[in-house]
């Protein structure tokens, strides 16, 4: 990448890799001819084509001193561009695949599906099938099932993702228009998301905000930290609620003001209240609770009944590329997280009347 060229690694709540769109800031030349901005943009920006930066304008993606432009629009010396691009991975061979989806709404423009603990999000190192891609490949073009989708077909557009184990909403877009209306909106904030979870300890307050940039663990790259001075990682805001109270351990309901790679998770850890069940922030222990056997059998039950972290991506609200009319969905929570809920209820009543 050139020196002028900044990328910022944007990538939100997925997850395991880190946002699902690129956003780039340059700033032009003082010594740059006056040019039309795509062509630019095409000369300064690796496997991007012309026409997909056209796209991107049309879409409102690209940025000229914080205003939306025009593909012919000259840039001037000491134009300060920003661009937010989806990133569906192009370089990947993408195999179509039978599996199924549970999905919540379909339309021309995009589908939404729910998506189970377990099943990774798409294609990458040690991942390269079986993901929820490779089903949407699958879904969309079924004539080409056991074989990878010919280059010319546009591959599930996904403008942002969520862990492997947790389950929950996704949208994913069905043409590149869509995908870089609902990318900017992601970028923009100004997608509703709300999750549920089950956290350990029980919350002073009914409610509250946690803030502290988010960036990989210094030591340990396959996890994230929080950076409260603002020395590493993105800034990061999650809301909380208290939805129901069991004594050791909270449900509760988050809402992303971004979305940082393990946002809720690291989070939530930071406060001092991992996800139960998160094994990689600490959640797959005894963290609060009593030392008897009988309380050690029945946390182990709840962790073989939901072996991963209790969080679950409940509701998604976007305008909808076609005509921006506002869209809400939700899903339930899985039947296991429900189970483990019900265990808690009986056990926290148990203990109440004393038993």
């Amino acid at each position: 990448m050139r020196p002028d060229l900044e990328k910022e690694s944007n990538y939100g709540e997925s997850p395991e890799q880190d946002d699902l769109f690129e956003h780039y800031k340059m700033e032009v030349d003082h010594g740059q001819a006056q040019i039309r901005i795509d062509k630019f943009l095409t000369a300064r920006m690796a496997n991007v084509t012309r026409n997909r930066l056209q796209v991107a304008i049309d879409n409102g993606n690209i940025l000229v001193n914080d205003q939306p432009t025009k593909a012919n629009y000259k840039v001037k010396p000491g134009d300060m561009i920003r661009i937010v691009l989806p990133y569906p991975v192009r370089d990947l061979e993408l195999l179509c695949e039978d599996i199924p989806l549970d999905i919540i709404h379909e339309d021309d423009q995009l589908i939404v599906v729910n998506k189970p603990a377990g099943l990774v999000v798409h294609p990458a190192y040690g991942n390269y099938t079986g993901t929820l891609a490779n089903a949407l490949a699958g879904h969309f073009y079924p004539q080409f099932i056991g074989q990878a989708l010919p280059s010319e077909y546009f591959k599930p557009g996904l403008p942002h993702r969520i862990d492997k184990n947790t389950s929950g909403l996704l949208v994913i877009a069905k043409c590149e228009d869509a995908l870089n209306y609902l990318a900017m909106q992601f970028y923009e904030r100004t997608i509703e998301r709300n999750y549920v979870a089950l956290a350990w300890g029980d919350l002073k307050e009914e409610k509250g905000t946690i803030t502290g940039n988010v960036g990989r663990n210094l030591v340990n790259r396959k996890v994230m930290d929080v950076f409260p001075d603002g020395s590493h990682g993105k800034y990061a805001v999650t809301h909380y609620e208290v939805i129901e109270r069991f004594g050791y351990v909270t449900l509760i309901k988050l809402k992303l003001e971004t979305g940082r790679t393990h946002q809720i998770r690291v989070h939530m850890q930071h406060i001092g209240h991992p996800l139960f069940g998160d094994f990689e922030y600490g959640g797959d222990k005894i963290l609060k609770g009593t030392t008897s056997s009988k309380y050690k059998s029945f946390i182990q039950n709840c962790f073989e009944l939901m072996p991963y972290q209790a969080l679950h991506a409940k509701s998604l609200g976007f305008l909808h590329p076609d005509n921006s009319v506002p869209q809400y969905f939700e899903a339930p929570l899985p039947d296991n997280f429900q189970q483990m809920l019900e265990k808690w209820r009986t056990y926290t009543s148990a203990v109440h009347r004393g038993g």
